[in-house]
C-alpha cells in the first residue's frame, strides 16, 4: 500500500497558531528560515529514497523560486497551498478564486510544471465554505487534499467522508482527506503535523496500519519544514496552547520521520489521488 507523503511548505511565522500576533505585513521583516528547512526536508528524503508533494505557499515561491525549482527536479510534485495561508473560510468565493490564480502563477513560473493539486491552509475547507470545491474544479485542479473529517478547535468538518471521495456529481475532482483512524466509536485524527510530533511513535505507526490493513486505504500524511527546525525563533506573546503545540518535541521529529518513511511505503499525492479516483469510480 503505497501512502500519501506531502510538506506543507510554510515558515514558522505563517503558521495559524500565530496568526493573531505576528502581522503579514510584519513577514518580510523576520528571520526566514523556509529555505533552509525545505533544504533539510529534502535531503531527508533523499535518504529515505522517498517522493513526496510539496504543498507550498505562493509567498514562498515568489521570494524562494530556486528552492521551488530544486524540489521539482528532484522529481518532486510542487502543489498549492494558497498564497499567504489565509483560511478559505474567511475568505468570499471570488476572493479564493483570487488566491488561488495568484499562487498558481508564482509556483508554476518557480517550478517550471503545471499545478494541479491544492491544500487549504488548516484543512480549511468545511460545511462553510459549499462553493470550494466547485471553484477548484473550474479553475483545473485535479485533486485537492483540504479536508479532515474530525472535530478540532481550529479546523475539522466532522461530517466528511474519511476516505477520498468526489465532492461534485459533474467533476472528477478528487478530495482526500487527510488520515483519521478510529477509537473506541470515535474518529480521531491521525495524519501527521503536531499529532506526530506531539504523540507516542507507536500511536501513528497503528493508526497508519489500521488505515492500510483493516481499511484498504492509503493514508494521507503532512508535515512542515518548521517542525525539524528546533532552533526557530520563540514568539513570546503568543497564546500558551499555541506556544506548546508549536515547539514541543520540535528536536524529536526528524528522527521520528525517519523511522515512518522506512516502516511505510511513501509516493506523491497526485500518484495517490490518481490511484484512488481509479478505485472509486
Amino acid at each position: 500500500m503505497r501512502n500519501a507523503l506531502s510538506v506543507d511548505i510554510e515558515d514558522w511565522f505563517q503558521v495559524g497558531a500565530f496568526e493573531t500576533v505576528i502581522a503579514r505585513d510584519d513577514w518580510d521583516a523576520l528571520p526566514h528560515r523556509v529555505e533552509r528547512n525545505s533544504d533539510a526536508v529534502l535531503a531527508l528524503f533523499e535518504r529515505a529514497g522517498v517522493k513526496g508533494t510539496f504543498f507550498t505557499l505562493g509567498w514562498v515561491a515568489e521570494r524562494y523560486p530556486a528552492l521551488i525549482r530544486r524540489i521539482a527536479d528532484a522529481g518532486h510534485e510542487i502543489a498549492s497551498h494558497g498564497w499567504d495561508h489565509r483560511r478559505v473560510f474567511t475568505m468570499q468565493p471570488e476572493e479564493f478564486r483570487a488566491d488561488l490564480k495568484r499562487a498558481r502563477a508564482a509556483l508554476e513560473v518557480a517550478a517550471g510544471q503545471k499545478i494541479t493539486g491544492y491544500r487549504a491552509p488548516s484543512f480549511s475547507i468545511d460545511a462553510r465554505t459549499p462553493w470550494a470545491h466547485e471553484i477548484l474544479a473550474e479553475e483545473g485542479y485535479r485533486y485537492s487534499s483540504s479536508v479532515a473529517p474530525v472535530v478540532h478547535d481550529h479546523y475539522g468538518w466532522p461530517e466528511a467522508p474519511r476516505f477520498a471521495f468526489e465532492p461534485l456529481s459533474d467533476s472528477d475532482l478528487i478530495e482526500l482527506p487527510v488520515t483519521t483512524a478510529r477509537f473506541g466509536g470515535r474518529t480521531i485524527a491521525a495524519g501527521g503535523g503536531g499529532f506526530f510530533r506531539l504523540l507516542p511513535y507507536r500511536f501513528s505507526h497503528w493508526a497508519i496500519g489500521q488505515v492500510n490493513g483493516q481499511d484498504r486505504r492509503p493514508a494521507v500524511f503532512y508535515f512542515h519544514p518548521w517542525e525539524i527546525d528546533p532552533d526557530q525563533p520563540r514568539v513570546e506573546n503568543a497564546p500558551i496552547r499555541s506556544k506548546v503545540r508549536h515547539y514541543s518535541r520540535l528536536s524529536a521529529m526528524e528522527g521520528k520521520l525517519e523511522k515512518l518513511l522506512g516502516d511505510f511505503a511513501w509516493g506523491r499525492v497526485d500518484q495517490v489521488a490518481e490511484a484512488q479516483k481509479a478505485a472509486i469510480q
